[in-house]
């Protein structure tokens, strides 16, 4: 092996190497197949990846399950995410899963346009989410006709994935489905973005149209508002 080219950056043929033969593991992974890690470790250093060394390509694939699982996505399980990520390395190793189609970056955007929030939630709600999002602590304010905030999509779509169709207000089922089967449900941040609250899980709820008027509107809003913290444990009272 040839220590200085192993320490070399990857080339991006390198990258999308391992990203393709990430992408085949975690979808044998998810097939209930076995998966033997070691001989498509030795596949990758027969082909692209020649001047790497095992250990390399096995802190790569980290690298690429850190990705996943910053966007709550299935990450192969014998490949642990990598903590301490450097900033360059974490651009370049998504850059080469979306070169390859591991996701769309579009989809996970923050946004201020309401149509766009749910086309964005929409698409991501009906994937198989895992994990806790990071989310925004300071949504940014944007002004235009009207004042408003950028938000993660990715909230919003954990949000009621994780809800399941019931109310965390009320505990009742959600009042109706929408055309595409999934329940209707409203996000609520439960300390208003306006107030500087969190675009976080731990500061939104889905509630039935009834408790989301209730938060806002009702003369009894301050006491319900105060119950959502005792009923749904995941809220942190900022």
């Amino acid at each position: 092996m040839d220590i200085e080219k192993e320490k070399n950056d990857w080339s991006d043929e390198e990258l999308e190497a391992a990203v393709d033969g990430y992408l085949k593991m975690l979808a044998i992974e998810k097939s209930d197949q076995k998966l033997n890690k070691a001989h498509e470790n030795r596949l990758l250093r027969e082909g692209v990846l020649s001047n790497r060394s095992r250990g390399s390509i096995e802190f790569r694939m980290r690298n690429i399950s850190t990705e996943l699982s910053d966007l709550c996505l299935p990450y192969i399980i014998g490949y642990l995410p990598a903590k301490h990520l450097g900033a360059g390395v974490a651009q370049r190793v998504r850059a080469a899963m979306i070169a390859k189609g591991a996701f769309d970056p579009d989809d996970y955007a923050p946004t201020a346009d309401d149509q766009a929030l749910n086309a964005k939630v929409l698409k991501l709600e009906q994937r198989e989410l895992v994990g806790i999002p990071r989310g925004i602590e300071r949504p940014q304010r944007v002004s235009g006709t009207t004042s408003s905030f950028l938000r993660d999509p990715l909230i919003k779509a954990w949000v009621l994935k994780n809800a399941n169709g019931v109310c965390e207000g009320c505990g009742q089922d959600a009042p109706f489905k929408l055309p595409n089967g999934l329940h209707f449900l409203e996000v609520h941040h439960v300390k208003h973005l306006v107030n500087e609250g969190a675009d976080l899980v731990s500061n939104a709820v889905a509630l039935c149209p009834n408790c989301h008027r209730r938060c806002h509107y009702s003369n009894d809003r301050d006491e319900f508002t105060a119950s959502l913290y005792k009923r749904v444990d995941r809220l942190e009272d900022e």
